[in-house]
This record gives C-alpha cells, structure tokens and sequence, in this order.
C-alpha cells in the first residue's frame, strides 16, 4: 500500500473507501492544491434531510470548492446508481476536472464498468418486495432468483438481494442475464485516477466510534428528530446508519446510550462489507493507507 500519488491535474479523480476512513479530506486536499469539482458518490449523501449523520461536507467545506450531488433529492424520492450515472456524465465534460468520492462500490462500478439499461420498478412489484422481506426475511427473496444471479450478489446484503428480486420480477429476466448486456462505461479506469482508501480494522472500528459521538455532539440527535413526524423506515433515505437507532430513542424504545452503541456497531458491520466489497472488486485502484492520509 503506497502513498498518494502524482496526478496530473486535469486527470479525473476517483476515491472509494470505507466509511470514516479520511476520504472527504482527501478529497478537498486534491481540489484546494489542483483544483476541481468534488462529486458525491453515496447513495444516501444525496438526500436533503441528512447532513449531520450522513457526515456530508460542511458548509465550510462548499466554501473551499464547488461540492455537486449532496443533499438534493427529497427525503421521500427513490434514487439508484441509475439516477446517480445520469446525473453524473454532464460533470465529467464541465470545465472542472471532477474528484468523484463516495462509498457506494455500485456508482463506481456503473461509472467505471457501465451500467445495464434495467427498466425501474413498478410501485406494487416494490411494496411486494418490502412485505416480503419484513414477513419472511432474505431466504424468501432469495428462493426466486436464478442460479447465475444467486452466484454473484452479496446475499447478505438486503439491498442488493431485494434488487435482484424486483429485476426479475419486473422484467422476466435475472439481474445476471442484464448485467451481462452492460454498455460502455461513461469513464474507463484507465482514464482516470482511481484512488482506494483502506484502513486497518481497530483503526477504523476507534474512528467510527469518534465520529458518531462527534456527530452527536453537532447535532445528529435534533436532525433526527426533524425527521420523526413522518418518518418511514421503508424509504431509501432512511437506510441512513445511526437514522433507525435514534428515532427509536426518541420513540421511547431504547436510551440514547444504547442507541448509540447501536450505530456503532451498524456502522462498523457496514464498513466491513465496504470493505470486503472493495477489495473484491477494485484489485486495479491505487490503494492508500487512510493511516498515512
């Protein structure tokens, strides 16, 4: 694992990493020294009711560079890699070098690899999906899905297990069978610089505490609670981690205590499958030690 290094400065950036491992200073580092635009590349960064606990830039931080693609999309809407490549391919031919960061391996995967044109979920085929999974759990998702689909998602993950689901029951064909009709990527690695920040285990697991309590002390708790008149755990928004175990405090089901060691150990579960997924499916990006950043 290297150090940062030289990147010319009109080179498009990428940086993938795991939650709480340094990548959003990274990223304003790059664009005060060289200049450029930062571009969110997480699911749940882009939607409005979330700063604190999502840990998006502050506005000192949009002070120092133009930030794209956080916190603007409502809390209710759907959003998926689909919506995010779309909105993305404009930047990448804007006047600023894009430096692309986030910790959704899928956005990076639709920029990098391409996307597959998959027609989107009819409403009905999604409230299925949900009562499906809240009555019977993953197996019953996973019951209905093809063998070369079942081979290559992560079936531990709702999200993409629930995908996976809807795909075939919307279209008649396995997400396997789409991805494999995947176009061209609207960035290819090798025109880009891709960055992956990796970070030792107990390093990250003390950061994540930190930053959790840190988040806290901004503020977490009182964006939370602008969000419990209508809160609906179903919503994409709501996946945000921390979201859940802080409006069950403020529901009465647990102390903010237990609420808090509760996402903790959420985020660092995610950051594990951040992790995992990284280094499975970016063996090419440049990897840094978030230690040394």
């Amino acid at each position: 694992m290297s150090t940062l290094p030289d990147i010319p400065c009109d080179r498009p950036v990428l940086i993938a990493g795991p939650t709480a491992s340094g990548k959003s200073a990274l990223a304003l580092r790059l664009a005060r020294r060289d200049g450029g635009v930062i571009v969110n590349a997480d699911a749940i960064q882009v939607y409005e009711n979330w700063r604190i606990l999502t840990a998006r830039p502050s506005p000192q931080d949009e002070a120092v560079a133009e930030h794209r693609l956080y916190g603007h999309v409502p809390r209710d809407a759907d959003y998926s890699a689909g919506h995010w490549l779309r909105e993305v391919k404009p930047l990448l031919k804007g006047s600023a070098r894009p430096i692309i960061i986030g910790g959704t391996g899928l956005y990076f995967t639709a920029l990098t690899e391409g996307l597959a044109p998959i027609p989107p979920t009819p409403p009905d085929i999604r409230d299925s999906a949900d009562a499906l999974l809240r009555e019977s759990g993953l197996p019953a998702l996973l019951d209905d899905l093809d063998p070369i689909t079942m081979a290559r998602i992560d079936k531990r993950n709702p999200m993409r297990v629930q995908r996976a689901w809807e795909v075939q029951r919307t279209t008649g064909r396995g997400l396997a069978a789409w991805q494999d009709e995947t176009p061209a990527p609207a960035l290819a690695l090798r025109d880009c610089a891709a960055l992956l920040v990796d970070a030792d285990k107990d390093w990250l697991n003390a950061r994540i505490a930190r930053r959790f309590d840190a988040m806290l002390a901004e503020g977490a708790l009182e964006e939370a609670r602008a969000n419990l008149a209508d809160w609906d755990p179903s919503r994409l928004s709501s996946k945000a981690i921390g979201a859940p175990e802080l409006i069950a405090h403020l529901q009465g089901h647990m102390t903010l205590d237990a609420a808090r060691d509760a996402a903790t150990i959420a985020t660092r579960r995610f950051a594990k499958r951040q992790r995992t997924w990284f280094r499975a499916r970016m063996r090419d990006w440049h990897k840094i030690s978030a230690e040394t950043l």
